[in-house]
């Protein structure tokens, strides 16, 4: 096992930032300013000696990030504003790699662009191009939405996010960027530019609507690419369900969920129907959460099972054949999936070892080739707005799976990661 390579010091990327935070602390004299946040963040990740990231990082890799929030707001009786602001850096190891494949075969994901969002709100301050090494500067909008709120019905128009489906680790019917199920900071999802509406029924069941415009590779708004969604959420025999149609980036898709109370846990699944390049593909996840007292501790736990239809049957995977397959690769690549194979159970557990400790371990499974990811997560609210998060990922597996590290199509080569370290300073104003 390789060591994990410490940072050496905080770059002078990372300080620049971080003399902006004072700015913040005006917030009651900046119009319209409501709060934010600052944050730092380090990954750091060994790879064995088979891998084939050891020749280009050695045997271990590190990058730094920082991000700056500012979220503003306005509300004039029915009608408000929203925008947040966002300034990201990244330095270190991996940037120069991170691009098509960003997020895939272990590698961090890159920063943010707009590069397909139908407004082009971000703005590269510099790059790998500019600088000749490997750091990276972006501003950008990540919510700029204007919103109505009548009795019964809300409206709101621009950049904004939508979360849909009960999905707890995996979630098939949410495919508006939904967070990779190993992710530890999951605060905000990332915005798109839509059209959202909500009508309240007298039931207490309403009707969501979703329109997503975006911009195809040659730069078109275009049909191809848009997405468009209607989901009922509706109440019933004592159970919650939804039931979803939509067109997603030209393919039609179906789907249905339930929330049931089974005794004092918690059953909630959902399951999709997608007309995909060849036939109909069908993917569903099942969870199953309960909470209880232990030792004085608040303890709650969830177990789900995943099916990935557009997952790679069997257990054989390469990069050719993720490549290949259209429907699986473009999933990868817009960020709607993280995995690559058919069968997932996961489990996760938090324990509340204090009001301001929590300790949260997870673990991913493919059932199919067996290999998994196990995942040590602590939350530390150490101050009234400052909380660390820590993380340790353990990938588990024989060379040739999907946690072990993927064949690279070089005998003796794969695409593996051995131990990955994440840490995190946050500070809320």
């Amino acid at each position: 096992m390789k060591h994990l390579r410490l940072p050496q010091a905080v770059p002078a990327l990372l300080l620049g930032l971080l003399g902006l935070l004072p700015v913040p602390s005006l917030a009651t004299d900046f119009p319209f300013l409501e709060g934010g946040h600052a944050k730092l963040r380090w990954l750091a990740s060994s790879y064995p000696g088979d891998s084939a990231y050891t020749e280009l990082f050695g045997d271990s890799s590190s990058d730094e990030y920082a991000a700056l929030r500012l979220k503003f707001h306005g509300s004039q009786q029915r009608f408000s504003f929203n925008a947040d602001y966002q300034l990201l850096a990244q330095y270190g190891d991996t940037v120069k790699l991170q691009g098509s494949s960003e997020g895939l075969f272990g590698l961090p994901p890159a920063l943010p662009d707009d590069a397909n969002r139908w407004w082009d709100l971000t703005d590269t301050i510099s790059g790998n191009s500019d600088t000749g090494n490997s750091r990276q500067w972006v501003q950008r909008m990540d919510r700029l939405n204007l919103g109505y709120a009548g009795d019964k019905a809300v409206v709101r128009f621009g950049r904004q996010a939508v979360s849909w489906g009960n999905g707890l680790i995996f979630n098939p019917m949410d495919f508006f960027n939904p967070f990779n199920p190993a992710a530890i900071d999951t605060e905000y999802k990332l915005g798109e530019d839509m059209l959202y509406a909500q009508y309240l029924l007298d039931s207490g069941s309403d009707w969501q609507f979703v329109n997503v415009q975006r911009r195809d590779e040659q730069g078109h708004v275009a049909r191809a690419v848009s997405s468009s969604a209607l989901k009922l959420h509706g109440f019933g025999l004592e159970r919650e369900y939804d039931l979803l149609v939509a067109e997603h980036f030209d393919q039609f898709v179906v789907g249905a969920g339930a929330v049931i109370n089974l005794g004092e846990s918690v059953v909630r699944g959902d399951i999709t129907l997608a007309d995909g390049q060849r036939d109909w593909v069908t993917s569903l996840d099942v969870n199953w959460s309960y909470s209880w007292v232990l030792g004085g501790h608040n303890v709650s736990a969830v177990i789900e099972y995943f099916y990935n239809g557009f997952g790679l049957p069997g257990s054989n995977y390469t990069p050719q054949k993720i490549f290949n397959d259209t429907d699986l690769y473009d999933r990868l690549q817009r960020g709607e999936l993280y995995t690559i194979g058919r069968n997932y159970l996961a489990g996760s557990m938090l324990v509340e070892l204090s009001p301001l400790v929590n300790i949260t371990p997870n673990l991913f499974i493919n059932l199919n080739d067996g290999s998994a990811l196990a995942q040590l997560v602590v939350q530390w609210d150490l101050g009234q707005n400052w909380q660390i998060q820590g993380a340790l990922n353990a990938p588990l597996g024989p060379d040739g799976s999907e946690y072990g590290g993927l064949e690279t199509g070089v005998d003796g080569s794969y695409l593996a990661v051995d131990l990955s370290l994440f840490a995190q300073l946050a500070w809320y104003f």
